[in-house]
């Protein structure tokens, strides 16, 4: 879990944040104050006042039109953000690929214990089973993922869910930080079978250069939606809301992840630590399924409110995605200094922009590096799988309940 200690000074939501000084330790992520004011509204002294605030805010952004009868939701008054409709009525359904994709999510339910890890601890604990370069990629991927999750999590529960007023989608968010708290439960599973330092593992992101970078460029974006002053209904604010969706479901979710991805799926083609690379393909898949849905909600707030998507606006946007290709291109030298496992650093330069490229043009942008091709046509499949055996024949990978999964 991430621990917060120190308060943390917002960047200005109207232009992009100023670089993030280096810093001990990520504990910044939410302020001390934060966790004061949660906590002062809980006490006694302080819960007529907060009642009566939450009654006024109802009073206004709830408040049913003239001709919804007695609070009955009027569908069309429903919005992703700044809706007026009463959020605790799910239905009836306005945005009904929310709801499909959150049944799509609860029927494709795992658990990291379920995952065999005696082949994975066996060739951990065997001096040759893994060469120094496959032990750096483990470690460095452990390292980052273990608390990435979390940093999801917090993003959606402190920030996002409040700032979301379509209970459909609401209802996707709640089951996405179920999911994240799988991924880290998974993380820590896997540290915990092959017996790593978990201070070492747990703290990397304090402590390498290359996993550092990338949270500290995501804090700023968590901080500004998670400010507890923070409201959207300004063109500045829903703007501040908008990038902050964009670079965690474009940029974290769909480009920080695929380099770790990539490189743990590959060992397990190789027939190398095939259960960690078995949780890695189904948390996989739960990040391809919160990756098109936050690209659907961009877009969605996009078309209910287009003075949104200004010049401007995408040209910061652009901004962050090439900063973002950097950061993870990085990263992918320092977790392979060397080539390993068929793949070397440079092949993910091409990787990164093509998946920088998708990214972009699902969100309405022009694709910045044109040409790019995909070199890992594998990585798609490893999402597609649905009723086959799992690619690494360990178990059976269908969850599902009912009905095929589409990850489109």
């Amino acid at each position: 879990m991430l621990v917060w200690e120190d308060e943390v000074k917002l960047t200005p939501t109207s232009s992009l944040p100023s670089p993030v000084p280096q810093a001990t330790g990520l504990s910044r992520v939410l302020p001390a104050s934060s966790l004061t004011q949660l906590d002062s509204v809980v006490s006694t002294s302080t819960l007529d006042a907060a009642m009566a605030s939450v009654s006024a805010a109802r009073s206004v952004k709830a408040a049913p039109s003239s001709d919804s009868g007695a609070g009955r939701v009027n569908i069309a008054e429903k919005r992703i953000i700044n809706g007026r409709t009463d959020v605790n009525q799910l239905v009836p359904f306005k945005y009904k690929w929310a709801w499909e994709k959150y049944l799509s999510s609860c029927a494709n339910h795992w658990m990291p214990q379920e995952v065999n890890m005696s082949r994975d601890i066996a060739t951990w604990k065997d001096p040759n089973g893994l060469t120094d370069d496959e032990r750096r990629i483990i470690m460095r991927n452990l390292g980052f993922f273990v608390t990435a999750d979390s940093l999801a999590a917090n993003n959606i529960v402190l920030g996002t869910y409040r700032h979301i007023t379509a209970p459909e989608c609401r209802q996707f968010l709640l089951r996405q930080a179920f999911e994240e708290a799988i991924h880290t439960h998974a993380y820590q599973y896997i540290v915990e079978s092959l017996g790593l330092d978990e201070a070492e593992i747990f703290n990397a992101y304090n402590e390498i250069a290359s996993i550092r970078d990338k949270d500290q460029f995501l804090i700023p974006f968590i901080n500004a939606i998670m400010d507890p002053t923070f409201n959207t209904g300004t063109l500045e604010n829903d703007q501040t809301l908008l990038r902050s969706l964009i670079v965690f479901a474009c940029l974290m979710e769909g480009m920080f992840f695929y380099v770790g991805f990539t490189q743990i799926l590959a060992m397990g083609r190789q027939n190398k630590m095939t259960g960690a690379a078995e949780q890695y393909q189904y948390i996989l898949r739960d990040e391809s399924m919160h990756c098109n849905f936050g690209i659907d909600l961009i877009n969605q707030i996009k078309a209910e409110n287009p003075q949104l998507w200004t010049s401007q606006f995408k040209a910061e946007i652009k901004t962050l995605f090439e900063r973002a290709v950097e950061l993870e291109y990085r990263y992918a030298e320092d977790t392979m200094p060397r080539g390993v496992l068929g793949l070397n650093a440079s092949m993910f330069k091409g990787y990164l922009r093509y998946i920088a490229n998708r990214r972009a043009t699902q969100i309405g942008l022009e694709a910045l590096f044109p040409n790019e091709e995909n070199p890992f046509p594998w990585m798609s499949e490893m999402i597609d799988l649905k009723k086959e055996r799992n690619f690494f024949e360990t178990r059976v990978i269908e969850y599902q309940s009912g009905g095929a999964l589409s990850w489109d």
